[in-house]
């Protein structure tokens, strides 16, 4: 295959790009993406020599032990990811779940050409004090224009973290606002949270789940259980933490046992908001994740979801659904938690990742009722915005949730069909949409996959401690999920050689 320019590639930025809906196949996508690889090409190890030679003049400066290989952003397409050395991967990671609609796409692309587009490029404005004159209307047609059934506020935030930092503040307002009765603070209250002390700072606490990862500032990180690296040497707060279900797969065949999980997790969960108000340091809300994306793609039925949002408003807790990494589309459905069949929305809904944008959806009650309580210099970033209207059209346009709910189910027919050539290697294959995983022994073997997988040409990523999580855009199809597949099985076949 030849190197992969930016001119081969998009020949048709500058002519207006034909969106109608079309047949969800491989010849599409290539069809949209003129110059996309037709399969990885490897010339070197991963990371190869120009990566490691940028690895170390890196390193002289900041730490760069996370880092994988260096990419070439110019020349990845697609599904494809490009390295500094010339390397074309299959990329079934996509930035940590974040690329929407594959690597330079062509609408994108256009929508960074348009001169009207560059004003908030340009001028970064503080959203919370002097929005853009366009700023309701942008939430409007396009945030809300996607925004869970039944939930009509909404407020932007610039990443993950910030946005679960923010939504975790919005349940302690809420919840201190309904135990004055909706009074306003009294001065002993204003007072005392200036020295960081009850009655002004209120004992009050979050119940998150084991294997939780809802990100990495400090309140964030309380809530996260994942990753000791996300927690070591930080303060954490004193939170109740409940046992996340531990099921059985395929959920289909092991019903009986995983309801039994599940109901243990859900009376944990009751018990300790019981404990929590005896000990008065009541627990104000509860955050989750519809499937544990970095805790191990650990999944619950929507009974269990169902059942939890019961006991959280039976106790007066809010319900935060943490859906940065499943939301806009990855299962198939906009809203992972559409899956549940919630009677009623969650209190907040947290976006970010594929949305481009971070921020969260919330009930009313949810709002707060002064100045500066949910704030910070951004507040988000319009020209995301601008990107998000791009990528929502092509979603509806080109009907990529059915494209992802049809590839997620050839992904994890083949994925269930290797499990069952390697039972002793490969197990417990799951997902909704293409968010799926499969476990290994352990984490070195699972590592051993994932380098071996990139030495192959695809890119893909761990979950847990000992799960292969992948998170492709939502424009992979069967044909690409094919690539995926034989290589996989090729490298489990070497690795139990």
């Amino acid at each position: 295959m030849t190197a992969i320019s930016r001119k081969t590639i998009y020949p048709l930025l500058s002519k207006r790009v034909n969106l109608a809906p079309r047949t969800a196949t491989c010849s599409y996508v290539r069809r949209k993406f003129s110059g996309e690889p037709t399969g990885p090409r490897v010339v070197s190890q991963i990371p190869g020599p120009e990566s490691l030679n940028l690895l170390n003049q890196l390193d002289k400066i900041q730490n760069t032990d996370a880092v994988a290989f260096f990419a070439d952003y110019d020349k990845s397409c697609g599904n494809y990811i490009v390295d500094a050395d010339g390397n074309i991967m299959l990329d079934m990671l996509t930035q940590m779940a974040s690329i929407p609609l594959g690597y330079n796409h062509p609408r994108l692309m256009e929508t960074m050409r348009k001169p009207e587009n560059w004003t908030p490029f340009v001028n970064r404005p503080s959203l919370g004090v002097s929005p853009p004159s366009d700023w309701t209307q942008l939430l409007k047609k396009d945030l809300l224009s996607v925004a869970p059934s039944g939930m009509r506020q909404v407020q932007t935030m610039s990443c993950g973290s910030c946005t679960i930092e923010n939504g975790l503040k919005a349940m302690f307002i809420a919840h201190e606002r309904r135990r004055r009765s909706g009074a306003p603070p009294t001065p002993e209250e204003m007072s005392s949270c200036m020295c960081n002390i009850p009655p002004g700072s209120a004992d009050i606490t979050i119940l998150s789940f084991s294997g939780a990862s809802h990100g990495w500032t400090l309140g964030a990180q309380s809530v996260s259980h994942a990753n000791w690296t996300q927690k070591l040497d930080l303060k954490s707060m004193r939170w109740p933490v409940a046992t996340f279900p531990s099921l059985r797969y395929p959920l289909e065949d092991h019903e009986k046992e995983n309801r039994q999980e599940e109901q243990r997790s859900l009376s944990e969960v009751a018990d300790k908001i019981e404990r929590q108000m005896k000990d008065g340091r009541p627990v104000a809300g509860c955050c989750v994740e519809p499937v544990q994306s970095a805790g191990g793609d650990n999944h619950a039925s929507p009974w269990f979801f169902q059942e939890l949002q019961k006991i959280c408003k039976q106790n007066g807790v809010a319900l935060l659904m943490d859906e940065i990494q499943t939301g806009c589309g990855s299962t198939g459905k906009f809203w992972a938690h559409e899956h549940f069949s919630l009677p009623e929305p969650p209190d907040i809904v947290a976006f970010g990742k594929k949305m481009l944008t971070g921020g969260f959806y919330y009930r009313e009650n949810m709002r707060p009722q002064e100045a500066f309580r949910i704030f910070n210099t951004w507040v988000g970033d319009p020209s995301k915005m601008v990107l998000l209207r791009a990528v929502l059209n092509t979603i509806r346009e080109e009907r990529l949730l059915n494209l992802v709910s049809s590839t997620g189910v050839h992904l994890l027919k083949g994925l269930r069909e290797i499990e069952l050539k390697y039972p002793a290697f490969i197990r417990n294959a799951r997902g909704l949409g293409t968010l799926c995983s499969v476990d290994f022994p352990n984490n070195s073997e699972r590592d051993k996959v994932i380098q071996g997988l990139r030495n192959r040409g695809v890119n893909t990523g761990p979950s847990g401690d000992r799960s292969l999580r992948l998170r492709p855009s939502l424009i992979f199809t069967k044909v690409h999920s094919d690539i995926f597949l034989e290589v996989l099985e090729s490298t489990v076949k070497d690795i139990m050689a």
